[in-house]
């Protein structure tokens, strides 16, 4: 039966990979299932439920992207979206977090419709092939920038960004934060070494692996947990049992009456724009990154994709949550061999079992995440001697995608200035008719500037 839905020997895989894979996207990305109701509650939003949302909306989304396209992509409320409506919309704006969700339905209706209509199908086609493996290299350097963030490898310092000291962080001790970046030091060797020897599910053994060496670290007395800086205890809390927290605070809320009209698009475009390009951007570098795309740089079945993930933002926002979208962290089941749509119902029904054992999966912290981060990071980036540097006029443009998305730490900035550049460039320089480049590279480049032109 699996073999009939999901085309397993078409797509050179078996079930015991799938489900690895699946498994290794789950632990990469259950840090959402924290981090999301922390971020919501500080617009007034009940936390519980929250958390119930985020749930439910990963599920829904990650199985109607198996379920829609056959892919092995995982869908969450994205993160910067979720900073968005909490800290701009509700807290810096003023408005109730019931009419940010109101926002976010109309965004997600506005892509079902977009979906349909093939207009995100054909932005991804008109992307040229050389800004298409830019942007997986991009991608590389974000998500490995990521992983060294979130290990607190890397801090805010003098030089913007500079190497963890306990000094850099406030409070910090070597029996927290200290630790836990050598705990993270030695997960990415470790996961490194598994990778060289070849071991099937090495970055989920690393992420396992490294999240025990803390346990025992914690027994040991060598790691202290400091909630007020954030390292808590390793081990799962299971002191207040075994419950759902309820939906009924945020469910079905939404308020299309508190914000005035023209503000109100406004939000909506905000939330549309970063949703739609992130998107691109995840399904353009996590496809290329496993082979998924024709002789044309098109991706099979993107219609569905993207359909699920309109979907999955309709669903959430009557939820009760932030825009739900494609996760960049899908690359880590990508890279274990994942490549159908049983990987994405693996994830979706371990985000449903952790309505179920949320003690279990909130205690994975971050630095035992991120050494998977880097290393995805590392297996991404290999695209960049894929990239045709010769050629100016490809290379150049490719080259401010690929800084761009870690320097200014978003996806969709990466593919703005990808586009831009590549449509000034070959023009000035006489090479846009033999380049053929598509009608919708130039409304892209020209609805780009006039967004920086705005903000």
């Amino acid at each position: 039966m699996l073999e009939k839905v999901f085309k397993l020997r078409e797509n050179h895989t078996t079930v015991k990979t799938e489900i690895l894979a699946g498994i290794t996207t789950f632990m990469t990305m259950a840090y959402i299932l924290a981090v999301n109701p922390n971020v919501l509650s500080a617009s007034g939003m009940d936390r519980g439920a929250v958390f119930t949302a985020t749930v439910l909306a990963s599920f829904l989304g990650t199985a109607c992207m198996a379920l829609f396209a056959n892919y092995p992509f995982a869908l969450a409320p994205g993160m910067g979206l979720n900073a968005y409506f909490a800290y701009t919309v509700v807290i810096g704006m003023g408005y109730p977090w019931q009419s940010a969700l109101a926002a976010v339905f109309v965004e997600g209706v506005i892509f079902i419709l977009l979906s349909l209509f093939n207009i995100r199908e054909a932005i991804f086609n008109s992307i040229p092939a050389n800004l298409k493996k830019a942007v997986s290299v991009g991608i590389g350097f974000f998500i490995a920038f990521i992983g060294l963030q979130n290990a607190k490898i890397v801090v805010g310092g003098a030089t913007l960004v500079e190497l963890f000291s306990l000094d850099a962080v406030e409070g910090a001790t070597m029996q927290d934060a200290g630790i836990c970046v050598i705990l993270a030091l030695i997960g990415v060797f470790l996961t490194a070494i598994l990778v060289i020897k070849n071991v099937k599910g090495n970055i989920l053994w690393g992420i396992l692996g490294t999240w025990i060496l803390g346990i025992i670290c914690q027994f040991m007395g060598l790691y202290v947990p400091n909630p007020e800086i954030g390292y808590y205890s390793l081990l799962p809390d299971f002191s207040a049992g075994i419950s759902v927290p309820s939906l009924a605070p945020i469910f079905m809320k939404l308020d299309f009456t508190s914000i005035p009209v023209a503000e109100f698009i406004v939000i909506v475009c905000a939330f549309l724009f970063v949703d739609m390009f992130d998107t691109l951007g995840t399904l353009i570098g996590v496809a290329t990154k496993a082979d998924m795309l024709d002789e044309e740089g098109k991706l099979p079945n993107i219609k569905g994709a993207l359909l699920a993930d309109a979907v999955a933002t309709t669903a959430g926002a009557v939820l009760g949550t932030s825009t739900t979208t494609t996760f960049v962290e899908s690359a880590s089941g990508v890279t274990e061999g994942g490549r159908t749509g049983l990987t994405s119902i693996t994830t979706a029904v371990l985000f449903l079992l952790a309505l179920l054992f949320s003690p279990i999966f909130l205690a994975i912290p971050s630095f035992a995440t991120a050494p998977a981060l880097i290393i995805v990071g590392f297996y991404m980036v290999n695209q960049v001697g894929l990239i045709d540097f010769s050629d100016f006029s490809e290379g150049i443009p490719a080259f401010i995608c690929i800084g761009a998305m870690p320097f200014f730490y978003s996806i969709s900035e990466g593919i703005s200035m990808g586009v831009i550049s590549y449509v000034i460039l070959n023009l000035l320089t006489g090479k846009a008719q033999e380049k053929k480049i598509s009608p919708v590279m130039y409304i892209l480049a020209v609805l780009f500037l006039v967004k920086y032109f705005l903000i």
